[in-house]
């Protein structure tokens, strides 16, 4: 059954006013532009409307613009096996204003939140356990963030003498991006032992 996605779009929107801002097709998928606060709305119509019947939570992930007063993009892919349909779903929100849980709609939500919360510090309202789910106890910050530094705040090794894990701050042995440019990894302006032999254009 082909789904034709700019009246499926048209469909969302006179069906969630306020709730759904814009929508949008790019890519063969059609993107909904959603109010933060309107989610769960959002996301039941999706799952219980007919003409859509998104019923599988795929993936939720985060995405950083520093530069935008909300930074932070919290992007629903759902699918509609039904219609063989996928839909995105985008909402805006910033570092201290949270986005309420979807888990209550799509119980497979969880841990996508979590790994968000964790990843980018997005903040999750109503969401039954969120807490850090890939980093270690204690990290400090979030590693996905644009302004996170590449090398972290601190590095993790087990001590044989202590016989335990031990956190140290990170320590740059060398200067940090100081590329040796003439190294066989980052191209020679030299001749390499055994190119001598190839013919010279």
């Amino acid at each position: 059954m082909s789904v034709n996605l700019t009246e499926l779009g048209e469909h969302i929107l006179a069906s969630l006013p306020g709730a759904a801002k814009a929508a949008g097709v790019g890519f063969g998928e059609l993107t909904i532009y959603a109010d933060a606060h309107e989610i769960v709305r959002v996301l039941t119509f999706l799952r219980d409307d007919a003409r859509c019947r998104f019923v599988n939570f795929t993936d939720l992930c985060g995405v950083d613009y520093p530069v935008r007063e909300k930074r932070f993009d919290v992007v629903y892919h759902l699918l509609s096996p039904q219609h063989n349909t996928r839909i995105r779903v985008k909402v805006e929100t910033d570092e201290v204003t949270p986005v309420p849980s979807a888990v209550g709609v799509f119980p497979a939500a969880n841990w996508f939140e979590r790994e968000a919360y964790d990843l980018y510090g997005i903040l999750f309202s109503g969401h039954p356990d969120l807490r850090r789910i890939l980093t270690d106890y204690g990290f400090e910050g979030h590693p996905l963030r644009k302004d996170f530094p590449l090398t972290g705040f601190v590095e993790v090794r087990y001590d044989d003498e202590e016989k335990r894990v031990v956190y140290e701050p990170v320590r740059l042995n060398q200067e940090f991006r100081n590329f040796d440019f003439l190294s066989p990894w980052e191209g020679t302006d030299y001749v390499l032992p055994g190119d001598e032999k190839a013919k010279a254009n």
